[in-house]
């Protein structure tokens, strides 16, 4: 069985165009989410909170992950890729040695509702070739269990009981394991994924028998996560992926593995030689 071992509180932030949003991230949690790097929710019904959105800006060294669970965002980038995802829909982006994007809501008003999640890439990886890639909800593997629940596989193995279920997207290096889980009151299910890796569950809705509403718990390796929710259910982003042993040095939308990394892509990006 997978234990809880550490445990942190989402912090309420700003970024972008003054988005409000909630954000596990930054220096202190690097080494708590490793491979991944950041997690952000949006969630608001005040078009005030995110009509600025995320204006063009640059990435280089990692990937995107945008999962929409209401509203709308459009994405735009300089490879020409062009796209609105809703609920259910999913961007992934390998920004690799350079990506200029934006991502801005496409409505006025209404509720907003999704994530960002930041997945680092290995040291001999920072500078691929950029990539991207829409996954529509309808490609997306949903699981019903009997006891009411349900389970979104979005990326990675999973097996439950008998059932075993991979997600759309090819294998990358770091093994990524994205799932959307939904319980009912009091419901409890056993996952078995990633076993040699860590676990991250971070609760959006509701609360577990172990986390609160916005906290992120991380989980041993192991081969079995029990999930139980309390009385009012819960929903819950489970992420997981093979950490990197590597130096991080980040400075804003940059993650390198050293300082020299890091000037090389401001200088890249002042001089035009960025993508």
């Amino acid at each position: 069985m997978r234990e809880l071992n550490q445990v942190i509180n989402a912090i309420a932030a700003q970024d972008g165009d003054g988005v409000k949003i909630h954000r596990v991230g930054g220096q202190y949690a690097h080494q708590f989410l490793n491979p991944f790097l950041m997690l952000d929710e949006i969630n608001s019904d005040d078009a005030s909170d995110y009509i600025g959105g995320f204006p063009s800006h640059p990435h280089r060294g990692f990937e995107t992950i945008t999962y929409m669970k209401a509203g709308k965002m459009r994405h735009t980038d300089h490879m020409g890729n062009n796209g609105v995802i809703e609920s259910g829909d999913v961007q992934w982006m390998t920004a690799g040695k350079g990506v200029i994007h934006s991502e801005m809501p496409e409505q006025e008003d209404g509720l907003l509702h999704g994530f960002q999640i930041w997945l680092n890439l290995p040291s001999n990886e920072k500078l691929k070739p950029a990539a991207y890639r829409d996954l529509r909800k309808k490609e997306i593997p949903l699981i019903k269990f009997n006891t009411g629940g349900q389970i979104n596989v979005i990326a990675g193995n999973l097996v439950i009981g008998e059932q075993n279920i991979t997600g759309p997207l090819p294998k990358l290096s770091t093994q990524p394991v994205f799932l959307d889980l939904e319980l009912i009151s009091n419901e409890a299910i056993d996952l078995n994924f990633n076993n040699q890796n860590p676990a991250l569950v971070f609760i959006y809705q509701g609360a577990s028998t172990e986390l609160e509403y916005r906290q992120i718990g991380r989980y041993t390796s192991g081969e079995t996560l029990s999930i139980q929710a309390k009385s009012k259910g819960l929903k819950a982003l489970i992420l997981s992926g093979t950490p990197l042993n590597e130096p991080i040095v980040q400075y804003g939308p940059f993650v390198m593995n050293s300082r020299e990394g890091i000037n090389q892509a401001i200088t890249d990006f002042q001089n035009d030689n960025f993508i």
